[in-house]
């Protein structure tokens, strides 16, 4: 299975929940956190009736028990990184093919820089985050019925080589065990691209550079 992510910055609203004199104010984020039945730009085309399926059982197993946290941008891989959490989805309802969350920022270190960013009018998106198949269909990658919900994270828009690394780490193969629930990586090559290319901006050169050198490990 491999990792897949989709960024949303449509429709994504702030709401302040007062508690009273002297207490600090609830911020929650609400909108479209999941789009189902139509072809996004990353080319990916997410059934509605698979998105459902797993937002339900999200709804079950993991909302319901507060166990629904999320990051500040996203990690290289499908666990919960506890140190980098920022927020808590405390609801998700179908509307069509939309499937509507609201999430609460946390009072974590992320939790903080998220509120800093959104107060100072900074505008963030959504991005989920899944483990699942892809198959060729009509012109699009169709999502397979294998895809599992993992969260959903606050991202900012990705740079030109940002994106490009979340190409290649969507491309990492992972194997999912669905009774214990844990994933493990095949490869620790796209991860190794990412932490060279955090520490600066990488040439055309060294991206082609690097990209060769993932062909490389992924033909082992």
């Amino acid at each position: 299975m491999k990792l897949i992510s989709e960024e949303n910055f449509n429709d994504i609203e702030y709401l302040t929940e007062d508690l009273g004199e002297g207490k600090k104010t609830n911020l929650y984020i609400t909108g479209v956190f999941m789009e189902g039945d139509k072809k996004n730009r990353n080319g990916r085309i997410y059934p509605s009736a698979i998105l459902e399926s797993q937002m339900n059982t999200y709804n079950r197993d993991f909302i319901s028990k507060k166990r629904s946290l999320g990051e500040l941008n996203h990690p290289s891989g499908p666990t919960i990184n506890l140190d980098k959490v920022s927020h808590m989805i405390t609801e998700m309802k179908r509307d069509g093919s939309n499937f509507i969350g609201k999430a609460k920022i946390l009072e974590t270190p992320m939790g903080n820089i998220a509120r800093n960013l959104i107060e100072s009018g900074a505008a963030l998106g959504v991005s989920t985050r899944g483990l699942g198949t892809l198959k060729a269909s009509g012109g699009a990658q169709v999502v397979q019925e294998d895809f599992v919900l993992n969260t959903v994270d606050i991202v900012a828009q990705p740079s030109a080589h940002g994106a490009w690394v979340n190409g290649i780490m969507e491309n990492v193969e992972w194997v999912y065990d669905p009774t214990s629930g844990e994933v493990t990586k095949v490869t620790q090559v796209a991860e190794e691209i990412k932490e060279e290319f955090q520490k600066k901006s990488p040439s055309e050169e060294e991206i082609l550079e690097s990209f060769e050198r993932y062909l490389d490990a992924m033909r082992g």
